[in-house]
């Protein structure tokens, strides 16, 4: 397989499908993951379209037993992965911390932090065999700043902007890249998800302002991996020119 693979979790909607898209655009070869198998195969077929090979893993990224059974069903050359897009996560609910529900706070744990933890030791030996690699892990203002009732959200993104800090200077010896992109408000399922399906109250989110779309942080995506290989981009946030910080709007 002469061209590259890229791995991208959480890719059967928003930011991880626009990343996987951008990425068949650039030839590469990729593996797809998600829960919703429908989804997987569904791009799956468009991507394939770019004439590219495309594998596709279903699996719960909670589930550390799946993850590491659906990654070694992999054929040997697939898992030499050179860019890895941590992708998979989401917001569960939006309470204050002392109303907080237990079982959502477990969610967004196990989705954003422990999920990415499992796909990245699997992955990590590979680039280091290889003494290159690129993990791009896809964070949130909400890892750089706090705001009410988002108390446990911002908790796991925290751990990702820090996770990512430790990668960097773990994996600094093997020439391998690593990048955190942070977005602010962009408009996908994500506050449908946390708002547990409420899509008028999804809808009110981004009400008044452009928020940023799933194509502008792939666009950023693209960006951060064509860079020479002498260049790593370490951190960036990217916001919606209405938008100032995790609280700060201003809406029309």
């Amino acid at each position: 397989m002469e061209k590259k693979i890229a791995l991208v979790t959480g890719a059967t909607s928003g930011i991880g499908k626009a990343t996987a898209e951008k990425l068949a655009e650039l030839n590469f070869n990729i593996i797809i993951t998600g829960r919703r198998e429908e989804r997987l195969e569904e791009l799956k077929s468009q991507l394939i379209l770019k004439n590219i090979e495309v594998k596709t893993l279903l699996f719960d990224i909670r589930n550390r037993v799946s993850v590491e059974t659906a990654f070694n069903s992999l054929p040997e050359e697939w898992k030499k992965i050179d860019v890895l897009v941590n992708n998979a996560g989401l917001a569960a609910g939006l309470d204050l911390m002392q109303n907080g529900n237990i079982d959502d706070w477990e969610t967004m744990i196990d989705t954003n932090i422990k999920g990415l933890l499992y796909v990245s030791q699997l992955v990590m030996p590979y680039m280091i065999a290889q003494k290159k690699g690129h993990i791009i892990n896809i964070g949130s203002i909400a890892g750089k700043e706090t705001y009410m009732k988002g108390g446990v959200y911002c908790g796991t993104k925290h751990a990702v902007d820090a996770i990512t800090k430790s990668m960097r200077i773990d994996l600094l010896e093997h020439g391998i890249k690593v990048t955190q992109i942070a977005p602010g408000m962009v408009e996908t399922e994500f506050s449908i998800v946390r708002l547990k399906g409420d899509t008028n109250a999804a809808a009110k989110v981004y009400e008044g302002l452009e928020p940023l779309t799933a194509n502008d942080i792939a666009d950023t995506l693209i960006f951060v991996i064509t860079r020479p290989p002498h260049v790593n981009i370490n951190d960036i946030v990217v916001m919606p020119t209405a938008q100032a910080s995790a609280t700060y709007t201003y809406r029309k």
